[in-house]
């Protein structure tokens, strides 16, 4: 590999060497900026084990509002940015779920009345559509209340009823009047199409219940949807639908789509910090080393990476693998696995 880190590693990679004067004096490695999972539940697993393990900051994707604001004031790392509660139809996932913790489920009825026919049931109609999105702006405001930087929304058809297109756009446009980014579950046939119809920000898992069509994708990546990977979990579960949301995020990235590492720490085992699973799963999605390391360091949902900083860098420490091995899912898994979060004052570059 030559000197020039950024070559292969992108231009967040720096090579460094710790300070003469601290810990490990002399060691050398590749300075990354602070990482970020993107997908985690900070009610249902502690995130020390992630700050151990390189991980500097969160996104937490569903929680009791008022509990996470608790959790994200605490000082120290990681830094955390969240959604709130999950917003879902009457009867919608997660509500019936034994893990959701108290408080972050927020059911919404349908903003579509159904009023009659002709012009008298017509106003009708529109008085009662103002009146049934009078609780979808409640439940973003409540959300926006408690310091959320983005809506999330349930789309889970196989696990019952979800939001139809006019509840969803009216979500959708309810969050973006308040400059948030709206990220939805989608799961089941037609959620994903569903979501990219109505102007959702982010999926929250690469799709994984079925194949979605080049022309659906294509359609995603060019309005600038992204996707947050997920992919550790199915490696675990179910090797066909690992293989469907590697397929669906291989085509999404070769079209030009924004990726961004997410783990769902919190659900069931899995190893905190840098995932391995994870990261071998991107390669073979067909993301480079330096295209992982961009997902990983991604500020989102903020537009700069001010909130992941705060005088913090990482370290992977050691000579990234060869070229030749930077194709490699195992040993580029194991080599950012390895990362650790540092004073940035501590390694200068060389």
């Amino acid at each position: 590999m030559t000197d020039d880190a950024t070559r292969v590693l992108g231009p967040l990679a720096r090579r460094v060497r710790r300070s003469l004067n601290g810990d490990h004096p002399g060691e050398t490695g590749i300075m990354l900026p602070p990482l970020v999972d993107h997908h985690v539940h900070l009610q249902l697993a502690t995130a020390d084990g992630a700050v151990a393990g390189g991980i500097a900051a969160v996104v937490d994707l569903g929680a009791d509002p008022g509990a996470i604001a608790g959790i994200a004031r605490t000082e120290g790392l990681p830094h955390v940015r969240y959604a709130g509660a999950f917003l879902t139809a009457i009867g919608g996932y997660p509500s019936d779920r034994p893990w959701r913790p108290e408080g972050s489920v927020r059911e919404l009825p349908s903003v579509d009345g159904d009023a009659g026919a002709g012009a008298d049931a017509e106003r009708a109609r529109e008085r009662e559509h103002r009146a049934l999105a009078g609780p979808v702006e409640a439940a973003v405001e409540e959300q926006r209340s408690f310091g959320a930087s983005l809506i999330k929304v349930a789309l889970n058809s196989v696990a019952g009823p979800v939001f139809d297109p006019p509840t969803l756009d009216a979500i959708v446009a309810a969050a973006h009047a308040h400059g948030l980014p709206v990220a939805a579950h989608a799961e089941g046939d037609g959620m994903a199409r569903l979501a990219i119809d109505a102007g959702v920000d982010v999926l929250v898992h690469a799709p994984f219940t079925e194949r979605l069509d080049d022309a659906l994708i294509g359609r995603a990546a060019a309005r600038g949807q992204a996707w947050i990977s997920t992919l550790a979990i199915h490696v675990r579960d179910d090797d066909a639908v690992a293989e469907t949301a590697i397929d669906n995020l291989r085509r999404f990235h070769a079209a030009g789509g924004r990726v961004l590492y997410g783990t769902d720490f919190g659900n069931g085992e899995l190893a905190p910090g840098v995932n391995p699973v994870e990261v071998a799963a991107l390669v073979r999605a067909g993301l480079a080393a330096s295209d992982v390391i961009a997902a990983l360091a991604d500020p989102w949902p903020d537009a700069t990476p001010a909130w992941t900083d705060a005088g913090v860098a990482t370290l992977v420490p050691g000579p990234p693998p060869d070229d030749d091995r930077l194709a490699d899912p195992d040993a580029v898994a194991a080599w950012l696995a390895t990362a650790r979060i540092l004073p940035a004052e501590e390694l200068e570059p060389r």
